[in-house]
Formats: C-alpha cells, structure tokens, sequence
C-alpha cells in the first residue's frame, strides 16, 4: 500500500465515574521505543485524514470505525526523516499530522501488537505520560473543549 503523505493522531477519550474525563494513552512495544502517546499512523493511498484516523484506530486499539471522529484544530509538520521508506520522503520535507478526538467505552478498547500497553487516566497523568508535544497540544485543546461542553 503507498503511503500518503500525512500523519493522523487519534485521541480516545471516555467519561468515568463522577463525570471525569480519562484519556487512553498507549505505549508502543519496545522495538519502536517503548514510549507512550495518542494512537498515532499514516494515510494510505488515497485516504482522507479522517478515514486514515479511523483505520488507525480500528487497527491499533479495535475502535469501531464507525465512531464518529471530532477533527481538532491541532496541527502539526513531522520531518519526513521520520519516513525513510515513504517513497515520497526525498520530494517532500516535511508531512502534517491531523488530530482527532473519538469517545470510547475503555472496555472496548483492544490493543494491537504495536503496543504494549495502555492506560485510561486524568488530563494531567496523561500529558506527563506522553512523549511528543504535538500530543500535549491535542490533549490541551480536546481537555478543553470537554470541560467548556460541562
């Protein structure tokens, strides 16, 4: 499959007890660097974001496809050095990555062999957890949106 030249980053969120708001995080497996984020992949072929968003996390964490994805605001630009074996990686310096928030049933979600784990915890754990800043941002914007929607 050619990869397109984006990046999505998909969001799950769910409402606990007492109405709190608990965000997944997901930590890869230790051959990509055991580091913990949103889910997070590529565009394939001629998919819009929001398809590859919801591939993506179908394919990650069993996340119904037919969920509905909130487009965020939050955008970012990734190096393609991060995409060697993009056949468009010596054309184009850097790709977009497009976020997304979807709400989930925690106990739904199941992970694939991308990651080795993943958590459902408060805004503030889960922006310490995550590595990348385009993450925190996301987080930051979504945690807001949800807390005015209350």
């Amino acid at each position: 499959m050619t990869r397109a030249p984006f990046q999505v980053l998909v969001l799950p969120y769910a409402v606990g007890a007492n109405d709190e708001i608990l965000y997944g995080v997901f930590q890869r497996d230790q051959s990509t660097g055991g580091y913990w984020q949103a889910l997070a992949g590529g565009g394939e072929a001629d998919e819009t974001p929001i398809e590859a968003a919801q591939r993506e996390a179908e394919e990650e964490a069993g996340i119904p496809a037919d969920r509905t994805m909130v487009p965020l605001e939050t955008r970012t630009s990734i190096p393609t050095e991060h995409f060697p074996e993009a056949e468009w990686a010596d054309e184009v310096d850097v790709v977009p990555e497009y976020a997304f928030a979807v709400r989930v049933d925690p106990e739904a979600v199941r992970l694939s062999d991308e990651h080795a784990d993943h958590r459902w915890v408060p805004y503030e754990e889960a922006r310490e957890l995550v590595r990348w800043d385009s993450n925190r941002t996301a987080l930051w914007e979504l945690h807001r949106r949800l807390s005015r929607e209350r």
